[in-house]
């Protein structure tokens, strides 16, 4: 459990993998610029234009290691997957849980629970660093706004109430972010709004590719203790969507994806340079932007925090693996509720 695996990470256009031995190496323009033992990788994502041989896609496969392709904005494509693992019974109670209301509600409660928990720690930790006196009370006033929605969360009678608590929340959050940011980064990175597909501006573009790096990773947790990724209780079954590994990522969308991203642009890690604005509006990270981000999630990965019920620190990466053990045994019936994830 203690082992926390690398995802390698392709984002050279043009980039052939292929195995040799048991590693993995990477060419481009057939000069070969990584070999990497196959045991010391978690899981391969590539993006754009990437060939990878079949011999590297039946290992990944018997392996049980991901290999997920995005496109060159980050945007999710395809996930290929071997045999489907684990024990049939937990897969079952899941999909019985599903279909039993009262549970249903009570899973999708803890789930908001931990993503408002843990937007309002976001929140009130900018209020404690901030020193501009307008800062520090708009992320107050939001603070409690999500205290008050945490207090209504038991009460909510059904699932779309939940949602509509959830979505409100998420509106108060990201309505106050910008006074997370640095005030000589404001204008660069202003968040005019949520806006996904496409995003339409520098911090949706940001925080839309950290969420998707932060899907990838959730789905791999929940596959890896053989739950199935598909049939959530937050989010509606839809064909296509994951939708368990939406409602497990809602709780580290705000300490893992949103604080990361607000460190680099707060650092000047990332600078408006760093992305492209395309026809239309729409607006991604460049080369340069992705490669700075995905270094920077891979070494916030390897940070550790202290997790509450095992009273120890675990790396963050294994975050997402621990509470998906503990939602299994959450179905199975040995813990009596699911206790998400909150920073302290």
């Amino acid at each position: 459990m203690r082992q926390l695996l690398n995802t390698l990470f392709i984002t050279t256009p043009g980039a052939y993998l292929r195995m040799e031995g048991d590693t993995v190496c990477v060419e481009v323009e057939r000069e070969k610029r990584l070999q990497v033992p196959v045991h010391h990788i978690g899981g391969v994502v590539v993006f754009g234009d990437t060939l990878v041989t079949p011999a590297l896609i039946h290992r990944c496969a018997d392996d049980g290691r991901s290999l997920v392709f995005l496109d060159r904005n980050g945007n999710f494509k395809a996930r290929v997957e071997g045999p489907v693992s684990g024990n049939v019974l937990l897969r079952r109670a899941q999909h019985e849980a599903s279909c039993d209301l009262p549970r249903t509600l009570a899973l999708a409660r803890a789930c908001v629970a931990g993503k408002l928990r843990n937007s309002r720690h976001v929140l009130l930790r900018g209020a404690r660093d901030a020193r501009d006196r307008g800062d520090i009370d708009a992320l107050r006033h939001a603070a409690r706004l999500l205290a008050s929605h945490l207090r209504k969360l038991p009460m909510a009678p059904d699932t779309d109430t939940v949602r509509g608590l959830e979505g409100d929340g998420a509106r108060v959050y990201f309505g106050a972010m910008q006074h997370l940011v640095r005030a000589d980064s404001r204008d660069a990175f202003r968040l005019n709004g949520r806006s996904r597909r496409p995003p339409r501006d520098r911090m949706n573009a940001l925080i839309s590719f950290l969420y998707t790096l932060l899907m990838s990773d959730c789905r791999s947790a929940l596959e890896g203790v053989g739950l199935d990724a598909q049939v959530g209780f937050l989010h509606d079954l839809r064909p296509g969507r994951p939708a368990l590994a939406l409602d497990l990522m809602e709780e580290f969308r705000p300490i893992i994806a949103d604080r990361l991203a607000l460190t680099l642009i707060n650092r000047g890690q990332l600078k408006a340079d760093d992305f492209e604005e395309r026809p239309g509006g729409a607006v991604y990270l460049n080369d340069r932007g992705r490669k700075t981000v995905l270094v920077a999630y891979q070494e916030r990965k390897q940070d550790e925090l202290t997790h509450p019920l095992l009273t120890e620190a675990v790396p963050v990466g294994l975050l997402p693996h621990i509470q998906a053990r503990l939602l299994a045994r959450t179905l199975r019936g040995d813990l009596e509720g699911y206790l998400p994830y909150l920073m302290r």
